[in-house]
């Protein structure tokens, strides 16, 4: 077991690039961001929550007591990308996956609603949402500890409300580029929105604040997470 409390800094072997059905092919240009042993170049950030590596996939679980979101980040920023990733996520906790995010450096007030200080260190930005079925948001983004708002409507989308599978591994595509951003899940079209704000960012997985009475912690697993950075003129369906 492989506590992710310090930067690791092991070569990134080449990665295999992924269709947008999820299966793998050869394909130029695309890299992985953890080989399955140790992320290289990731530092956890905002809350409290462990993760470790296990059977090749990274784990994130609840922390016990009080903790704010937990993000285990990717040190360098990411601008135009297209990113795809295997996501487990125990039904009874919500999780989601931070694009072009940051952390705030000092104290700051909230955009909105603006009644909250948002402290030194908490993670701010994109957040594709991980949610079990029925939620109608997985695939969504919320802006993420700053306007506390979907940047998407998925409720007049019903395949993309029922393209989720709950217990189960899940597949998602992010196509970011230009202030243009787009989501797949399990290769069902979800989110498709503009927005300015953030042009480039870390990536961040999410373990959700949590607290429940018994003590009982919740898990999150990823796995095959890999990206290839695009240009602005690449056409990408």
């Amino acid at each position: 077991m492989i506590l992710l409390r310090l930067l690791f800094f092991i070569s990134i072997p080449a990665a295999l690039a992924v269709g947008r059905d999820g299966k793998p092919g050869a394909g130029p240009g695309w890299i992985s961001l953890f080989d399955g042993k140790a992320p290289d170049h990731w530092v956890v950030q905002g809350g409290t929550a462990p993760f470790h590596v296990e059977d090749g996939q990274i784990v994130g679980t609840t922390a016990m007591g009080p903790s704010r979101n937990t993000f285990l980040c990717t040190t360098r920023d990411y601008a135009d990308f297209e990113f795809q990733f295997e996501v487990f996520c125990d039904p009874e906790l919500n999780s989601g996956v931070q694009i072009r995010s940051h952390v705030y450096a000092k104290d700051t007030p909230q955009a909105s609603p603006p009644d909250r200080i948002r402290e030194k260190g908490e993670v701010y930005g994109y957040q594709c949402e991980v949610a079990a079925n029925g939620s109608c948001t997985s695939g969504n983004f919320w802006d993420e500890g700053r306007w506390n708002k979907w940047h998407d409507d998925l409720s007049m989308k019903p395949g993309a409300c029922a393209a989720f599978r709950t217990g189960a591994w899940n597949h998602f595509r992010i196509v970011a580029q230009g202030d243009r951003i787009r989501s797949w899940v399990n290769g069902i079209p979800c989110a498709d929105f503009q927005d300015t704000l953030d042009a480039t960012g870390f990536i961040g997985l999410q373990v959700h604040r949590m607290r429940t009475e018994s003590g009982q912690s919740f898990r999150v697993r990823w796995r095959n997470l890999r990206l290839r950075e695009l240009k602005p003129t690449d056409i990408v369906n």
